[in-house]
């Protein structure tokens, strides 16, 4: 019942089962432990000299059979405190070298549809919210119709949420695209509708050609460059964007506010 906990907090799994055996049992010889926790007898002699050596398990002298006791389960809360004092101790020098250490950068490419399913598995991966700039609704092709399904089941279930500027084709050419992504949502002007499209999670910044609305080219290929400072800057960059676009009027939908300063309002793509 405790010995998962117990393993959670440092013990090893026989270390677990025989302190709870002797906590439940009490006093115990080596053999009676040995059948009440399921532990080989011969493990049972060095798991108990560990658990000695940590003060939660004392020794009884008999002249018989050794016996062995529990001590008190406060003790486990010193073993948490001294392994807390301890690790303050290493945590500047831990930071220092976090915040020193230069970013991780990688860039790679992906391609055709298989290549998109792997961008998607990344979103899943990272677990962080995705900024779409000219979004152009490709995750609705038919092409990745039964994968989508299984990674908008799993992206919910992550809480991952999406931030959409769409291009400005899709409030005519797709509007049920704009249905299953609900609000809030903003377009580019006409006039900067391109043929490629950009996303931003994590320390991913995705770029796409070979699309257009709704639709992912058997051809398509996707830039992926990983750089936590690039991302970050892209995301300034939306939040900017977002900022100057006008609100999207639609009878249907009520304005929303920002994405980036209201994050409540924000509903999954499905």
């Amino acid at each position: 019942m405790y010995a998962e906990i117990l393993q959670e907090i440092g013990l090893t799994t026989n270390e677990a089962k025989i302190y709870q055996t002797l906590i439940e049992a009490g006093e115990s010889s080596a053999g009676e432990i040995s059948v009440k926790a399921k532990i080989h007898r011969r493990n049972v002699y060095d798991t108990i000299n560990r658990l000695i050596e940590k003060g939660l398990v004392f020794q009884i002298l008999t002249k018989g059979e050794n016996i062995y006791k529990a001590v008190d389960p406060a003790k486990l809360l010193e073993l948490i405190k001294e392994k807390e004092n301890k690790f303050k101790k290493i945590l500047p020098a831990l930071q220092k070298q976090f915040t020193t250490k230069p970013s991780y950068q990688e860039a790679y490419i992906y391609r055709g549809v298989e290549g998109f399913k792997n961008y998607l598995r990344d979103i899943l991966r990272l677990k962080q919210d995705v900024y779409f700039i000219g979004a152009k609704g490709l995750w609705f092709d038919k092409k990745v119709a039964t994968f989508l399904k299984s990674f908008l089941s799993e992206a919910r279930r992550l809480n991952i949420k999406y931030h959409h500027i769409f291009d400005a084709e899709i409030e005519n050419e797709l509007p049920e695209i704009l249905k299953e992504v609900g609000p809030p949502y903003k377009f580019l002007p006409s006039a900067y509708s391109t043929q490629t499209c950009l996303d931003i999670f994590g320390d991913h910044v995705v770029t796409f050609t070979g699309l257009g609305p709704g639709k992912i080219d058997e051809d398509i290929v996707i830039h992926v460059l990983i750089d936590q400072v690039l991302a970050d800057g892209y995301r300034t960059w939306f939040k900017f964007m977002w900022d100057q676009l006008p609100e999207y009027k639609n009878i249907s939908s009520p304005p929303t506010s920002s994405p980036v300063k209201d994050k409540k309002d924000i509903r999954l793509i499905a």
